[in-house]
Protein backbone atom coordinates (compact mmCIF):
# COMPACT_ATOMS: atom_id res chain seq x y z
CA UNK A 1 0.00 0.00 0.00
CA UNK A 2 1.35 3.66 -0.82
CA UNK A 3 2.41 5.85 1.81
CA UNK A 4 -0.57 8.09 0.50
CA UNK A 5 -3.48 5.51 1.01
CA UNK A 6 -5.69 5.70 4.07
CA UNK A 7 -5.64 2.51 5.80
CA UNK A 8 -8.47 1.47 7.99
CA UNK A 9 -8.08 -0.20 10.86
CA UNK A 10 -11.09 -2.13 10.91
CA UNK A 11 -13.67 -2.68 7.88
CA UNK A 12 -16.87 -1.55 9.94
CA UNK A 13 -15.29 1.93 10.56
CA UNK A 14 -15.83 4.59 8.19
CA UNK A 15 -14.94 8.54 7.35
CA UNK A 16 -17.09 10.68 9.35
CA UNK A 17 -17.33 14.14 8.44
CA UNK A 18 -15.40 17.54 9.70
CA UNK A 19 -18.59 19.28 11.57
CA UNK A 20 -20.03 16.10 13.21
CA UNK A 21 -18.21 16.17 15.95
CA UNK A 22 -20.81 18.52 18.13
CA UNK A 23 -23.32 16.64 16.02
CA UNK A 24 -22.47 13.34 18.01
CA UNK A 25 -22.31 14.90 21.01
CA UNK A 26 -25.76 15.75 21.10
CA UNK A 27 -26.86 12.48 19.78
CA UNK A 28 -24.90 11.15 23.37
CA UNK A 29 -26.88 13.59 25.40
CA UNK A 30 -29.97 12.88 23.75
CA UNK A 31 -29.11 9.48 24.62
CA UNK A 32 -28.10 9.90 28.19
CA UNK A 33 -31.47 11.65 28.36
CA UNK A 34 -33.70 8.78 27.20
CA UNK A 35 -31.88 6.45 28.78
CA UNK A 36 -32.75 8.36 32.63
CA UNK A 37 -35.90 8.65 31.19
CA UNK A 38 -36.05 4.65 31.06
CA UNK A 39 -35.68 4.78 34.60
CA UNK A 40 -38.24 7.86 35.59
CA UNK A 41 -41.00 5.72 33.42
CA UNK A 42 -40.04 1.93 34.24
CA UNK A 43 -39.07 2.22 38.03
CA UNK A 44 -42.56 3.75 38.64
CA UNK A 45 -44.90 1.53 36.40
CA UNK A 46 -43.57 -1.23 37.97
CA UNK A 47 -44.76 -0.86 41.21
CA UNK A 48 -47.39 0.68 40.05
CA UNK A 49 -48.23 -2.46 38.51
CA UNK A 50 -48.46 -4.27 41.83
CA UNK A 51 -51.91 -4.06 42.97
CA UNK A 52 -53.10 -5.53 40.22
CA UNK A 53 -50.25 -8.27 39.94
CA UNK A 54 -50.06 -9.52 43.30
CA UNK A 55 -53.47 -9.85 43.58
CA UNK A 56 -55.57 -9.93 40.52
CA UNK A 57 -58.49 -11.71 41.92
CA UNK A 58 -59.16 -8.69 44.27
CA UNK A 59 -58.05 -6.13 41.58
CA UNK A 60 -60.93 -7.25 39.63
CA UNK A 61 -63.51 -7.62 42.32
CA UNK A 62 -62.75 -3.86 42.89
CA UNK A 63 -59.42 -3.35 45.25
CA UNK A 64 -57.20 -0.89 43.89
CA UNK A 65 -57.27 1.68 41.60
CA UNK A 66 -57.72 1.22 37.98
CA UNK A 67 -56.31 5.10 37.79
CA UNK A 68 -53.29 4.14 39.23
CA UNK A 69 -53.31 1.18 36.77
CA UNK A 70 -53.91 3.12 33.70
CA UNK A 71 -51.36 5.74 34.84
CA UNK A 72 -48.18 3.07 34.55
CA UNK A 73 -49.46 2.03 31.25
CA UNK A 74 -49.44 5.15 29.93
CA UNK A 75 -45.62 4.97 31.83
CA UNK A 76 -44.82 2.03 30.21
CA UNK A 77 -45.75 3.74 26.45
CA UNK A 78 -43.13 6.31 27.26
CA UNK A 79 -40.81 3.89 28.02
CA UNK A 80 -41.03 1.83 24.96
CA UNK A 81 -40.07 5.22 22.75
CA UNK A 82 -37.12 5.94 25.11
CA UNK A 83 -35.96 2.42 25.09
CA UNK A 84 -36.32 2.51 21.01
CA UNK A 85 -35.08 6.09 20.48
CA UNK A 86 -31.83 5.21 22.86
CA UNK A 87 -31.23 2.20 20.15
CA UNK A 88 -32.10 4.97 17.31
CA UNK A 89 -29.89 7.84 18.34
CA UNK A 90 -26.64 5.69 19.02
CA UNK A 91 -26.55 3.29 15.99
CA UNK A 92 -25.34 6.17 13.70
CA UNK A 93 -22.23 6.54 16.20
CA UNK A 94 -21.43 2.91 16.72
CA UNK A 95 -22.37 1.35 13.40
CA UNK A 96 -18.59 2.83 12.52
CA UNK A 97 -17.31 0.59 15.05
CA UNK A 98 -19.28 -2.74 14.26
CA UNK A 99 -22.93 -2.55 12.32
CA UNK A 100 -23.84 -6.06 13.08
CA UNK A 101 -23.42 -4.85 16.83
CA UNK A 102 -24.75 -1.71 16.45
CA UNK A 103 -28.33 -3.17 14.37
CA UNK A 104 -27.82 -6.22 17.49
CA UNK A 105 -28.38 -3.45 19.97
CA UNK A 106 -31.14 -1.79 18.63
CA UNK A 107 -33.20 -5.45 17.93
CA UNK A 108 -32.15 -5.48 21.31
CA UNK A 109 -34.33 -2.75 22.43
CA UNK A 110 -37.12 -3.25 20.07
CA UNK A 111 -37.70 -6.83 21.26
CA UNK A 112 -37.79 -5.54 24.67
CA UNK A 113 -40.43 -3.63 23.85
CA UNK A 114 -41.97 -5.76 22.33
CA UNK A 115 -42.53 -7.73 25.48
CA UNK A 116 -43.41 -4.80 27.27
CA UNK A 117 -46.00 -3.67 25.07
CA UNK A 118 -47.76 -7.38 25.23
CA UNK A 119 -47.34 -6.94 28.97
CA UNK A 120 -49.06 -3.66 28.85
CA UNK A 121 -51.86 -5.56 27.24
CA UNK A 122 -52.28 -8.19 29.70
CA UNK A 123 -52.64 -5.63 32.28
CA UNK A 124 -55.27 -3.66 29.88
CA UNK A 125 -57.11 -7.33 30.13
CA UNK A 126 -57.05 -7.29 33.95
CA UNK A 127 -58.67 -3.42 33.77
CA UNK A 128 -61.45 -5.01 31.38
CA UNK A 129 -62.16 -8.22 33.62
CA UNK A 130 -62.68 -5.51 36.29
CA UNK A 131 -65.39 -3.66 34.45
CA UNK A 132 -66.87 -6.20 32.61
CA UNK A 133 -66.32 -9.80 34.67
CA UNK A 134 -65.05 -9.30 37.99
CA UNK A 135 -65.83 -12.76 39.54
CA UNK A 136 -63.51 -14.14 36.26
CA UNK A 137 -60.63 -15.06 39.22
CA UNK A 138 -58.99 -17.77 36.98
CA UNK A 139 -58.49 -16.00 33.62
CA UNK A 140 -57.51 -12.99 36.30
CA UNK A 141 -54.43 -15.16 37.57
CA UNK A 142 -53.71 -16.15 33.36
CA UNK A 143 -53.50 -12.60 33.10
CA UNK A 144 -51.52 -11.48 35.60
CA UNK A 145 -49.05 -14.38 35.24
CA UNK A 146 -48.48 -13.72 31.92
CA UNK A 147 -47.50 -10.46 32.49
CA UNK A 148 -44.96 -11.71 34.66
CA UNK A 149 -43.85 -13.50 32.04
CA UNK A 150 -43.61 -10.90 29.58
CA UNK A 151 -41.57 -9.40 32.17
CA UNK A 152 -38.92 -12.25 32.82
CA UNK A 153 -38.24 -12.24 29.28
CA UNK A 154 -37.81 -8.97 28.21
CA UNK A 155 -35.91 -7.06 30.94
CA UNK A 156 -35.35 -10.38 32.34
CA UNK A 157 -33.61 -12.28 29.34
CA UNK A 158 -32.97 -9.70 26.74
CA UNK A 159 -31.51 -6.46 27.68
CA UNK A 160 -28.34 -8.68 29.49
CA UNK A 161 -27.64 -9.34 25.95
CA UNK A 162 -28.77 -6.04 24.61
CA UNK A 163 -28.29 -3.37 27.08
CA UNK A 164 -25.33 -5.45 29.08
CA UNK A 165 -22.78 -7.58 26.70
CA UNK A 166 -23.71 -5.61 23.39
CA UNK A 167 -23.68 -1.80 24.50
CA UNK A 168 -21.25 -2.64 26.79
CA UNK A 169 -18.98 -4.51 24.41
CA UNK A 170 -19.15 -1.71 22.39
CA UNK A 171 -18.89 1.06 24.67
CA UNK A 172 -15.64 -0.42 25.44
CA UNK A 173 -14.38 -1.07 22.07
CA UNK A 174 -15.05 2.78 20.69
CA UNK A 175 -13.70 4.25 24.28
CA UNK A 176 -16.93 6.54 24.10
CA UNK A 177 -17.33 6.33 27.85
CA UNK A 178 -14.51 5.86 30.23
CA UNK A 179 -13.61 1.83 29.91
CA UNK A 180 -14.50 1.26 34.18
CA UNK A 181 -18.16 2.32 33.24
CA UNK A 182 -17.75 0.06 30.06
CA UNK A 183 -16.36 -3.05 31.78
CA UNK A 184 -19.38 -2.92 34.45
CA UNK A 185 -21.96 -3.84 31.32
CA UNK A 186 -19.87 -6.47 30.36
CA UNK A 187 -20.23 -7.57 33.90
CA UNK A 188 -23.57 -6.29 34.88
CA UNK A 189 -25.13 -8.24 31.44
CA UNK A 190 -23.91 -11.99 32.62
CA UNK A 191 -24.85 -11.44 36.52
CA UNK A 192 -28.54 -10.11 35.06
CA UNK A 193 -28.53 -13.24 32.99
CA UNK A 194 -27.74 -15.06 35.84
CA UNK A 195 -30.34 -13.81 38.08
CA UNK A 196 -33.08 -14.36 35.34
CA UNK A 197 -32.15 -18.22 34.13
CA UNK A 198 -32.34 -18.88 37.98
CA UNK A 199 -36.20 -17.48 37.95
CA UNK A 200 -36.61 -19.52 35.16
CA UNK A 201 -35.83 -22.60 37.00
CA UNK A 202 -37.43 -21.43 39.91
CA UNK A 203 -33.90 -22.12 42.05
CA UNK A 204 -35.54 -19.85 45.03
CA UNK A 205 -34.42 -16.67 45.26
CA UNK A 206 -37.38 -14.68 43.65
CA UNK A 207 -38.69 -14.50 47.44
CA UNK A 208 -39.26 -10.59 49.04
CA UNK A 209 -36.29 -8.63 49.78
CA UNK A 210 -36.77 -9.15 52.86
CA UNK A 211 -36.09 -13.03 52.68
CA UNK A 212 -32.55 -14.26 51.99
CA UNK A 213 -33.82 -15.14 48.06
CA UNK A 214 -34.92 -11.70 47.69
CA UNK A 215 -31.65 -10.32 48.60
CA UNK A 216 -29.75 -12.84 46.36
CA UNK A 217 -32.38 -11.48 43.55
CA UNK A 218 -31.75 -7.78 44.55
CA UNK A 219 -27.76 -8.15 44.27
CA UNK A 220 -28.05 -9.97 40.72
CA UNK A 221 -29.98 -6.99 39.58
CA UNK A 222 -27.84 -4.10 40.80
CA UNK A 223 -24.99 -3.97 38.31
CA UNK A 224 -27.06 -3.85 35.70
CA UNK A 225 -29.35 -1.51 37.17
CA UNK A 226 -26.23 0.30 38.34
CA UNK A 227 -24.40 0.16 35.24
CA UNK A 228 -27.59 2.08 33.04
CA UNK A 229 -28.18 4.76 35.32
CA UNK A 230 -24.68 5.26 35.08
CA UNK A 231 -24.23 5.49 31.66
CA UNK A 232 -27.35 7.24 30.97
CA UNK A 233 -25.73 10.00 33.19
CA UNK A 234 -22.91 10.17 32.11
CA UNK A 235 -23.53 10.53 28.69
CA UNK A 236 -26.19 13.37 29.30
CA UNK A 237 -24.10 15.39 31.30
CA UNK A 238 -20.61 14.78 29.33
CA UNK A 239 -21.66 13.42 26.40
CA UNK A 240 -19.19 10.83 24.57
CA UNK A 241 -15.11 11.16 25.39
CA UNK A 242 -14.00 13.61 22.60
CA UNK A 243 -10.92 11.25 22.11
CA UNK A 244 -13.07 8.51 21.36
CA UNK A 245 -11.39 6.89 17.80
CA UNK A 246 -14.80 6.80 15.99
CA UNK A 247 -15.20 10.50 17.16
CA UNK A 248 -12.24 11.82 15.60
CA UNK A 249 -12.76 14.18 12.47
CA UNK A 250 -11.77 11.40 10.29
CA UNK A 251 -11.93 8.13 11.68
CA UNK A 252 -8.49 6.13 10.80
Amino acid sequence: MTSGTLTHTNSERERVPRDSMETDQRKARIFGVLFIITFLTSLPAYFMFQSAIEDPVGFIAGIGSNTLILGAVVLELFLIIANIGTAVVLYPIVRRQNKVLGLGFVAARILESVFIAVGIIFVLGLVSLRQDSPDAADLALSLAAMKDWTFLFGPGLIVPFGNGLILGYLMYKSGLVPRPLALLGLVAGPILLISSFGTLFDVGWTGGVATEGGLIALLLVAPEFIWELSLGIYCAIWGFRRNAPILETTVR
